[in-house]
């Protein structure tokens, strides 16, 4: 990537700006091939999600996360460039395609500041290869037009442009211009939508028998096919209004500030959104972060009942079995890369609004030459989402499922131009589309589980997604 010396924060002007966009397309007619000039200016403070319902458009791509107890929120639109994938390869091609993009990118702005730079948007599914009429391929990365990201008190707009040798550089420097001045004195509008949803007129369960597949699942674990796995429900709700997707994500940030809300759009008017709990991995400053995330209990009406259900969590033989598993997986999946993980000796309990979890920290220094896609390829699906052994419980899902994941439970994030990023598993989420949303919820089942309390472990997780859905 080639960063120029220039600061468009600084004494920009249209002239300056005509300027530099002649030097980019002068560039581009050297590489022979187009450049993406990525230009990145401070500005004062922005909410993201407020910028995008503003401008969102439902026939373009878009990426939003947030995650208040982190302290961040990313937004990004109109992809400029983007890329899928399919298969077993699929990370493994998104990275090779990234860094011919980073070879040919000239970036300029205050490139140190936090999501400052091209940054590359991933929706992922479950399974390396989808069929043909799901809602998001097996990978798409891309990079958006705009950007507009905050960490902390410090906000960074992005513009991203593919320049070419004949460009009308007068044009794309007048829009330039334009986009300059409306982020720096942002003008919101507010989305248009009724006061309250309609309470869904239909309820229907996906796939077949739930406690019918953790009953088939639990003999084959006492046959010993597999130690672990995570079986999911998929409920469909149906409403005579359209659902509003951001003014529902606006209803998980507030609720959820532990957990990284999130919304993925197709630009065909369908929109997976939802708030994880769980991070896959995160790579800044030359370090590995994950996590082992097990097993579950309900809060507490009280404080001395939610203290009870934490320490019975604890204690609980079943799953502290379930965590130990997740922990073996990812201490086995990453050995290879030669990381040598750090953690604490025993989980602590992680309280969200409506559900408790047992919960690791883990870190690590990243070898020279390992990728954070090398690290999401390793982890994805964690015995979190799948199961133990890996292949084994994966099989087990596609028979007993019935109904396809599409994006729920893969891993969806962003990777920077310096290699850092971060990706979370897309779980306690719904896919939207217009009038129908199809809400996901899962368990782990282990030796020990029961149909019943699995069945009611899924009801908890559904009520986040759905009380968002039918209140927002």
């Amino acid at each position: 990537m080639k960063i120029l010396p220039v600061n468009p924060t600084e004494n920009v002007t249209p002239e300056s700006l005509r300027a530099f966009l002649l030097q980019c397309a002068g560039l581009a007619k050297a590489a022979g091939r187009p450049q993406l000039v990525s230009i990145s200016l401070l500005v004062d403070h922005l909410d993201p999600l407020a910028v995008l319902e503003s401008i969102f458009e439902p026939s373009e791509l878009h990426f939003y996360a947030e995650r208040p107890a982190q302290g961040f929120a990313v937004a990004g639109a109109e992809a400029v460039l983007e890329f899928t994938a399919t298969g077993p390869g699929r990370f493994a091609a998104a990275r090779e395609h990234m860094a011919d993009v980073l070879g040919n990118t000239i970036a300029v702005g205050p490139l140190d500041e936090p999501f400052a730079g091209p940054h590359f948007f991933f929706a992922c599914s479950f399974a390396d290869e989808t069929d043909g009429a799901a809602a998001f391929p097996a990978l798409r990365l891309f990079v958006p037009r705009w950007q507009v990201a905050r960490m902390g008190d410090s906000t960074v707009a992005v513009a991203n442009l593919l320049i070419t040798a004949a460009a009308p550089v007068d044009l794309i420097a007048a829009k330039v211009w334009k986009a300059h001045a409306k982020f720096r004195s942002f003008d919101y509008r507010s989305a248009r939508r009724k006061d309250r949803p309609p309470a869904p007129e239909e309820a229907e369960e996906l796939g077949g028998s739930y406690r019918t597949a953790v009953a088939q699942a639990l003999e084959e674990i006492a046959r010993e096919h597999y130690q672990k796995v995570v079986l999911a429900r998929a409920r469909r709700l149906r409403t005579s209004e359209e659902f509003h997707p951001l003014a529902v994500l606006n209803h998980l940030r507030q609720h959820y500030p532990a957990c990284y809300a999130f919304s993925l759009a197709n630009g065909r008017g369908q929109s997976f959104i939802g708030a994880s709990p769980e991070r896959l991995v995160r790579v800044a400053g030359g370090r590995m972060h994950t996590e082992a995330l097990a097993g579950s209990a309900p809060r507490g009406e009280s404080a001395s009942e939610d203290a009870a259900f934490a320490r019975g969590l604890l204690h609980s033989e079943k799953d502290r079995r379930e965590h130990r598993l997740v922990l073996d997986a990812i201490t086995s999946q990453l050995a290879d890369l030669g990381l040598k993980l750090e953690h604490a000796d025993q989980p602590r309990v992680l309280g969200l609004a409506n559900v408790q979890h047992l919960h690791l920290p883990i870190s690590a220094t990243l070898p020279a030459g390992v990728h954070i896609l090398d690290l999401v390829a390793r982890l994805h699906p964690t015995p979190a989402v799948g199961g133990a052994p890996r292949e084994a419980a994966v099989a087990s899902i596609a028979r007993l499922e019935a109904f396809p994941r599409g994006l729920y439970a893969g891993p969806q994030g962003w990777v920077d131009h310096r290699g850092g990023g971060e990706f979370f598993v897309g779980i306690r989420s719904a896919l939207v589309d217009g009038r129908t949303a199809t809400v996901y919820a899962g368990a782990g089942i282990v030796a020990g589980s029961t149909p019943e309390k699995e069945f009611a472990e899924t009801e908890l997780k559904f009520k986040a997604l759905i009380e968002a859905l039918t209140t927002a």
